[in-house]
């Protein structure tokens, strides 16, 4: 593997170890359940229940079953690892607000019942990266926003009203929380100067006694220094 290839598979590390270790986190909690035999989703977030302000903290560790914490962890993992590695000067505030936000916002909008799950999260990093890919008018980041599409453009569905047990509610209030993000922490696309102090003018001067195809080509410099002539 060359040098590029070994520091760029470095770079997807490094962008995967927080995701990660967050969903290692809800694993543990959920083996903890198993093992125990118990259920901790009545620690889950209950709407407007100021004696559950901590389910804010705790929804996104809990999950309902294998199938949910699964689905959830991958997703997890691809998206913050997308976040972490294409914005990684963003990534941990964006990561941070997605946690405490999302939590807060469906507390606020969402209807009774016991709310658990990451997927509030997940939908803030897909609005995010979508959102931010776009507005920045980079094509490598367009690019990265078709990619959410094509991967995760289904997940549009679950913002709409469902009898199913599925909390719409977190799904909306991430999806604000990562569009609000994508606004206040957009991506500074870099524009690349072919010359750093001086720029170079088309105008050039020949001597007439020469052939035309011995010109000789003297480029003019327009610059702020005093050049030497």
């Amino acid at each position: 593997m060359s040098n590029d290839g070994k520091i760029e598979l470095k770079r997807l590390f490094s962008a995967s170890v927080i995701p990660a270790f967050f969903m290692a986190l809800a694993w543990l909690m959920f083996a903890a359940e198993g093992l125990l035999d118990v259920s901790l989703s009545q620690y889950g977030l209950m709407p407007r229940e100021i004696s559950h302000w901590f389910g804010v903290l705790t929804m996104p560790f809990l999950h309902g079953g294998l199938s949910h914490i699964f689905a959830n962890t991958v997703s997890f993992i691809v998206l913050g690892t997308m976040l972490f590695y294409f914005y990684p000067e963003k990534a941990l505030r964006v990561f941070l607000i997605s946690y405490f936000f999302s939590g807060i916002l469906t507390w606020l909008i969402a209807s009774g019942g016991v709310h658990i799950g990451a997927s509030g999260m997940i939908y803030a990093f897909a609005a995010y990266i979508f959102t931010v890919g776009v507005r920045s008018g980079n094509i490598r980041n367009m690019a990265v926003s078709l990619i959410i599409v094509f991967l995760y453009g289904s997940m549009v569905w679950g913002l709409y009203p469902q009898n199913t047990g599925i909390s719409w509610e977190g799904h909306l209030a991430g999806a604000v929380t990562g569009l609000v993000c994508a606004f206040i922490f957009p991506v500074e696309v870099e524009k690349t100067e072919m010359f750093d102090d001086e720029e170079v003018d088309d105008d050039y001067d020949y001597d007439s006694t020469l052939d035309d195809s011995d010109y000789e080509i003297k480029y003019h410099y327009k610059s702020g220094k005093n050049n030497d002539k």
